[in-house]
Formats: C-alpha cells, sequence, structure tokens
C-alpha cells in the first residue's frame, strides 16, 4: 500500500522513520536564492540519502520570456513520467534553504490534482542538525512513471486577472517579497524590473511566516493570514517569479485556507509591463 502524507508539511523525524518505504520519492528541489552571488556546483553538494535532484528550469517553459513559468498539463504530465513520478507515489521535497524553493515544487504538484506530496520542514539544515544519513550528490534515475495531470486552473491566476483585479477588488493580492521590494525602497534583482507594488496589494513578505527554516505553527499562521483579510477575500499570492508566493499558498494551505491562487508571472511581469504601480 502507498505510504500517505500526515500532513502539508513533514518533519525529518516522520521522513527518517518511512526512508526505506518503497513508494516513498524524495525530491531535493535546491535553487539559489534570488540575489544570492553563490552559485553551488551540483556534483560537489551533499543530499538526504535516497534523494533525486528535482530541476525547477526543466519543469518551467523554456520558451516563456518569464522565469519559472508553469508548463502546460500536458508537458507536466510528460516531464513527470520521463522523471519517473507514479500516481501511487509519495512525495516528500526539500530544499538545502529549509523552505524556499521547496514548497514551489509542492504548488506545482497541488496544480496538477497531486496531493500526495509534503514539503519536509525544516529542510536539509533541519536533517543535517540531526545527523540523520545524507550522501553526496548523485544524478539517480527511476523507471519511467504512469503520472497523470489533473489540471487545476483555480490554482494559478494570470496577469488579465490580476490587472481586473485592480478595479473589482474581488481579490485580495498578497505579495511575498521584502517591505523594501514592495515598496519600491530596495532594488529589484533584476535591474529592467520596476520597482513599487500591485495597486491594492498588501506586503506579507514569505520570511513572516517562518520560525527559521520552518513554518509556523498553525495557529499562528491562521492569525496572521486573518489580520492581512479581515474581510475574508479569496487571495492571489505574487512575489517575484513565483517561488515565494509558493511560500504563502502553503502556509495558507496549513492554516486551511481553501480558496487561494499564485500569480504565474508575478512581480517580474507586471513590472516589466506598463500596468499601474504604487509605491
Amino acid at each position: 500500500m502507498s505510504l500517505k502524507i500526515p500532513s502539508f508539511v513533514v518533519s525529518v523525524d516522520w521522513l527518517l522513520e518511512h526512508l526505506e518505504n518503497e513508494s516513498l520519492v524524495i525530491l531535493d528541489a535546491t535553487i539559489p536564492k534570488v540575489g544570492s552571488k553563490t552559485i553551488e556546483i551540483l556534483e560537489e553538494k551533499s543530499q538526504i540519502k535516497k534523494a533525486h535532484f528535482f530541476d525547477l528550469k526543466d519543469f518551467s517553459d523554456a520558451e516563456a520570456p518569464l522565469p519559472n513559468t508553469m508548463l502546460t498539463g500536458e508537458k507536466f504530465q510528460q516531464k513527470a513520467k520521463q522523471f519517473g513520478i507514479n500516481n501511487n507515489h509519495c512525495i516528500v521535497v526539500y530544499d538545502d534553504l529549509g523552505i524556499y524553493s521547496s514548497p514551489r515544487v509542492w504548488w506545482m504538484f497541488q496544480l496538477m490534482g497531486f496531493e500526495n506530496i509534503a514539503v519536509l520542514d525544516g529542510g536539509f539544515p533541519e536533517w543535517k542538525a540531526k545527523n540523520y544519513p545524507i550522501e553526496k550528490f548523485s544524478h539517480k534515475t527511476l523507471s519511467k512513471g504512469n503520472f497523470t495531470a489533473n489540471y487545476h486552473f483555480e490554482k494559478i491566476t494570470f496577469m488579465t486577472d490580476v490587472l481586473a483585479n485592480v478595479s473589482s477588488k474581488k481579490y485580495l493580492v498578497l505579495d511575498a517579497r521584502s517591505e523594501g521590494r514592495f515598496f519600491g525602497t530596495e532594488p529589484e534583482p533584476r535591474k529592467e524590473v520596476r520597482g513599487g507594488h500591485i495597486p491594492n496589494s498588501k506586503s506579507l513578505p514569505h520570511t513572516d511566516i517562518l520560525d527559521g527554516t520552518k513554518m509556523k505553527p498553525t495557529d499562528k499562521l491562521k492569525m496572521i493570514f486573518e489580520t492581512k483579510n479581515p474581510e475574508n477575500k479569496s487571495l492571489i499570492f505574487s512575489c517575484g517569479s513565483g517561488i515565494t508566493a509558493s511560500i504563502l499558498a502553503l502556509g495558507a494551505t496549513i492554516a486551511g485556507i481553501k480558496n487561494h491562487s499564485v500569480y504565474n508571472g508575478s512581480w517580474t511581469e507586471w513590472g516589466l509591463s506598463n500596468a499601474p504601480i504604487n509605491s
């Protein structure tokens, strides 16, 4: 019988307990932090025992002008099959920064209708701190999988929707970038992108829902989202290019909020366009 995740985030202790389960697939979704000048050479890094490296670039639309653009359901299904993902797999995804890029992969699979996936709370730093088994990075392969995508369009938002929302104010846009970037007092990592924020949006830096390398407790997450959204509107999450917006999506899901989506183009698309900006 396939292993089932107990929650949207799992502890390193839970992962260690189930490390040898045949249906378990561990994904290392590490990417460099935006703005970081450090580029780690894959072959020199360590990883959790049995982990497979999940290249976010390979699962993004390489032909799109914007970074981290989601694939269609058909293309994602094809990529996941080639990677070796099966419908009965249990996936745990982590990254080297704790909780940074791993929620993006969690959200991508949620978007494709796959729910038996969890983010490792604390990620690789927590795993290493407990001296749990690691190994040198290697390109391991899985047999071709049978993954089937069931695209959930309600989990993703596009620029036309966000533009319409500037007038309608039907949704609340929460921005996961730093407050400095939100208010245009810090430069954008991409120099060609304007500073500021989407009109009527609110700032919720992704670090505000984290406690170090871990997610804050559920009760605190509920309080944060209730404070930001007293009118209980459906939420749209934005950031620079869709990575840290996915952290907010994970936090909202843990808090029991169902009506939310991630803005696919995020601030990179908005800031490159002639769309209205506040600062």
